[in-house]
């Protein structure tokens, strides 16, 4: 099969990889930099198994910028490109997935088209109706920032939402890369695969708000957290996972689709949802408060990343306690050794890692690590469980 994947971030491109292992794959983007690095065989995003597939396997795999090149004779096109929540419009900016829908339409319109990027409930539905004689699929991933190949290579389900024979080929083709065997795989709706996505994120992001409101409970009744989660946790009906305490869910996934899950509730009564989004906001009011009682002339703020092993800090849920934080009047300096600036957001960014503990009078992070043990009394975290 020929493939065309366009847009090469996490998805896309953990995609791009594990089809090309028994396919014919093109990365089509419009960053000639990322472009060049995977032609490179060097992977232009930190994911361990991303760069050892590039590096060691063979994978018929070509990047490039060229639309038409790209789409020439495709047998399918996976759409994976941004997808942001525009909380003016209180819908998720589809304009980059319906742009290349048309280029598809243009260029190869007897191509599959797989939607992989998340989408509002009803938007292949609505694609399907503007352009009747195109096929069109939505499948979603369910992958972790810095784990994105590891996720395909051992799924958890693998779901299509499309009725063509076309979409269960797909299936398949999912499958055939993976290591894991057998697979789960689910035909579905389009509609019903656009709520599976949605659905699972925000049950997720209900999990981690659960928790962390378990630890503000905790806290400000100066009981220990981690006895109380051990005790809950050895139900087998909850399960002692996903329930280290955080500042708050983030990433680029769970607030944007927790909120896009929560338009889409405009007119079905609901309680939880609104709930799990406004949860999320009243933790980090809750973590910047905390921090501002200890009264400090200058807070350091240890990584923007808010998990190990990714390079990534977009809606990273330190930001949000930052902007509370700095409202105050309080002086932030941020250790952040991935960063070429030297402000964010105004506040100055040092690389120092010595000059950020001797200038900081309380240090905020997410997660502790080895570095940061020798001042533990200097730091603020509700990291219990040192994992996560």
């Amino acid at each position: 099969m020929k493939i065309v994947v366009v847009g090469i971030g996490y998805v896309g491109l953990s995609n791009a990889v594990l089809l090309s292992m028994n396919n014919q794959v093109v990365a089509l983007d419009i960053d000639e930099e990322k472009v060049n690095l995977i032609n490179e065989k060097l992977s232009p995003i930190k994911d361990e198994y991303i760069e050892e597939y590039l590096l060691k396997k063979e994978l018929n795999l070509f990047a490039t910028t060229d639309k038409e090149l790209a789409f020439n004779q495709a047998d399918f096109i996976l759409i994976a490109t941004p997808t942001n929540y525009d909380p003016d419009q209180n819908y998720f900016d589809t304009s980059s997935v319906e742009t290349v829908i048309g280029e598809a339409n243009k260029y190869s319109p007897n191509s599959s088209i797989i939607l992989k990027s998340t989408v509002p409930v009803g938007f292949t539905k609505q694609m399907l109706n503007q352009y009747p004689h195109l096929d069109i699929s939505f499948s979603p991933e369910f992958l972790r920032e810095g784990k994105a190949l590891y996720d395909n290579l051992y799924p958890s389900r693998l779901i299509v939402g499309g009725n063509s024979e076309n979409a269960k080929l797909f299936l398949d083709l999912l499958e055939q890369g993976s290591i894991k065997t057998p697979v789960k795989k689910l035909i579905t709706s389009p509609s019903e695969a656009e709520s599976i996505k949605l659905f699972s994120n925000t049950y997720l992001a209900m999990r981690v708000a659960f928790f962390n409101e378990l630890d503000s409970f905790s806290e400000l009744r100066e009981m220990d957290t981690k006895n109380i989660i051990e005790g809950v946790s050895s139900d087998p009906r909850i399960g002692n996972y996903y329930n280290n305490p955080s500042f708050g869910y983030g990433g680029y996934c769970l607030p944007k689709d927790t909120k896009q899950l929560l338009a889409n509730y405009n007119d079905v009564p609901n309680n939880i949802m609104t709930a799990i989004v406004e949860s999320n906001r009243t933790r980090k009011d809750h973590v910047a408060n905390q921090v501002i009682k200890k009264n400090p002339r200058v807070v350091g703020i240890y990584r923007l990343t808010m998990k190990k092993d990714s390079d990534n800090f977009r809606q990273s849920a330190i930001q949000g306690v930052m902007k509370r934080i700095k409202a105050k009047g309080i002086e932030l300096i941020i250790y952040e050794p991935t960063m070429k600036e030297s402000l964010y957001y105004n506040s100055k960014v040092v690389r120092n890692f010595q000059d950020f503990i001797k200038f900081s009078d309380v240090i905020i992070t997410n997660r502790i690590t080895s570095e940061l043990e020798p001042f533990k009394r200097k730091i603020y975290t509700r990291d219990l469980f040192e994992r996560d």
